[in-house]
């Protein structure tokens, strides 16, 4: 989960990024393609690969320890939306940063201890009340939580709780880019 969380972000991020820095942002733009294309395109583009990455890590995993997957169904559901939606928040920080340097802060010091903080390593129930309620804000839980429950069948959160919550970081990261191309925020000058 965490690698194609962090794949997710970084390719789509990188994969907008250098059309603007080169400039061929441009002639993507010109071309008779609307603007719901253009994020297919690059959203679809990064989720693949990610989705491929989390594939061939669990394919690796699986020559060295044995492992089954309670609900395969559900597990490729939570793969397929945390690359989508990480591909999608990785869009709009490719068109937030205007160097290289911003590029990377988000998902060192945003993304990075979320993760850490979300459950990955631990259940959140076991953390003292008051923490655990913090936590719960934290949109990394919901994931690691939907997808620790398709692999053993026990979740800190409820299977319906972590969809709604990813549908809804999806749905925050989908307005976000439909504002940036309605503007020309940072893709126009």
């Amino acid at each position: 989960m965490l690698a194609v969380l962090t794949e997710s972000i970084s390719n789509a991020s990188f994969g907008i990024y250098m059309p603007r820095f080169v400039g061929t942002i441009y002639e993507i733009l010109s071309a008779p393609i609307s603007a719901i294309e253009i994020v297919f395109g690059y959203v679809g583009a990064a989720a693949t690969k990610s989705v491929f990455i989390g594939a061939v890590i669990l394919l690796t995993a699986r020559v060295f320890v044995p492992f089954s997957i309670a609900h395969p169904i559900w597990m490729l559901t939570f793969l397929l939306l945390t690359s989508i939606t990480f591909s999608l928040f990785g869009f709009i920080i490719g068109i937030w940063a205007d160097g290289f340097e911003k590029l990377q802060v988000i998902p060192l010091m945003v993304i990075t201890p979320l993760t850490f903080l979300g459950g990955s390593f631990y259940s959140i129930n076991m953390l003292p009340e008051f923490w655990r309620k913090v936590s719960l804000f934290n949109p990394v839980v919901y994931l690691v939580s939907g997808f620790r429950w398709s692999f053993y069948g026990t979740s800190d959160i409820s299977l319906g709780i972590s969809l709604g919550m990813t549908f809804v970081f999806m749905i925050a990261c989908i307005v976000c880019i439909t504002t940036i191309f309605r503007t020309g925020y940072r893709i126009k000058n």
